[in-house]
């Protein structure tokens, strides 16, 4: 039977890619994400039985399901509201629902998952277990989705917590922060990566197309001590607490420039790698916060303390926070060490001269 010319020329094509692949590969031997993570529970927990290893499996079989998506964003009716509203009040977009499901049913079928939450689900969905699952994930299934009609980078977020014993659904989610297992995060920018944390240093790698795989770029990833640059959305400045507007005028007479892209992720990666400072204050419309403690703030707390980094709600370690309820918002500082710390110095100032004046009034 001949083949077909159309048949004869993809086959070329593959071969070429594949031949390309094999010269990058002889120059230098790649390791890809599930490699990775093997490779560090054999070192650090050497009679672990896989489980984790197949739960972050997973999430990157997840991830690379919503990037797929998101790469074919207006030639498929992708776009746009998907005409209902979360758990939060937000208006969903069709990504959001998509990727929410990809999440759920990755995670799912993974016998070591015993609750998933998700900031678009009210409440934990529980996955039926007659041995029961060791672990937890609360995630951000699609961050800075509403920028996704611009062509804006978006992410997702996750936090992987060990179930506790006895412990009803939704008491057994409100840990700290600082009993997380693991934390990551996927931006879905001009390439893929995939940042993660076992407690063990931050690891970062990139979706190679070629052979669909997330293969190590970013090896034992550092935070500057310190930036240039602050992230803020500055149009609500008349509304921030006065220390943070002292904050934010003092980085701008050290001539700190301003970088906001308005998706989470993206400014996080961006501070991650360049350094700086994030901001998300309180504000007259979100007086707690904006953001999710659980599975916005909380893993990319530990992955920027990983990193060598800090995050604080302005009165307490993010990590120290012990959340009462699934979707508890909080403000958000975090970025690099010398300009959290400063900011903690203007900020305490402010509260005390406060308190001095109330005592003496």
């Amino acid at each position: 039977m001949r083949q077909s010319p159309d048949a004869g020329i993809k086959a070329q094509i593959a071969q070429s890619r594949m031949s390309r692949f094999l010269g990058i590969l002889c120059q230098r031997m790649i390791v890809t994400v599930q490699q990775h993570i093997l490779e560090q529970q054999e070192d650090k927990f050497p009679a672990a039985r896989g489980n984790f290893s197949s739960l972050l499996s997973g999430m990157t079989l997840a991830t690379k399901m919503i990037q797929a998506k998101i790469r074919r964003a207006g030639l498929v009716d992708i776009l746009g509201s998907a005409g209902a509203t979360n758990v939060q009040g937000e208006t969903q977009q069709k990504l959001d629902v998509y990727a929410n499901q990809a999440v759920l049913h990755c995670l799912g079928a993974r016998e070591s998952v015993a609750f998933l939450v998700s900031e678009e689900n009210e409440q934990p969905v529980t996955i039926d277990r007659s041995a029961g699952g060791k672990y937890i994930v609360v995630f951000d299934p699609l961050d800075g989705s509403s920028n996704i009609d611009v062509n804006v980078s978006v992410g997702t977020i996750f936090s992987i917590l060990r179930r506790p014993e006895e412990t009803p659904g939704e008491t057994a989610v409100l840990q700290a922060g600082w009993k997380q297992v693991a934390a990551g995060y996927v931006v879905y920018g001009s390439s893929t990566i995939f940042v993660y944390t076992a407690g063990q240093g931050v690891f970062g790698f990139t979706l190679e197309p070629e052979i669909g795989a997330f293969v190590l770029t970013f090896a034992n990833m550092k935070m500057p001590a310190q930036g240039n640059t602050y992230s803020v959305n500055e149009a609500n400045a008349d509304t921030f607490p006065e220390s943070y507007r002292t904050y934010l005028g003092h980085l701008r007479s050290r001539g700190y420039g301003s970088r906001y892209i308005g998706s989470l992720v993206a400014d996080f990666h961006r501070t991650l790698l360049k350094g700086g400072v994030f901001l998300y204050p309180p504000t007259k419309k979100n007086p707690n916060g904006k953001l999710r403690l659980l599975y916005e703030a909380n893993p990319l707390a530990f992955i920027a303390e990983q990193a060598g980094g800090y995050a604080t709600s302005g009165t307490t370690r993010i990590m120290d926070i012990e959340p009462l309820t699934i979707h508890e918002r909080t403000p958000f500082i975090i970025g690099s060490r010398t300009e959290v710390a400063e900011f903690d110095r203007i900020h305490n100032a402010a509260a005390a001269n406060s308190f001095t004046e109330s005592a003496t009034g």
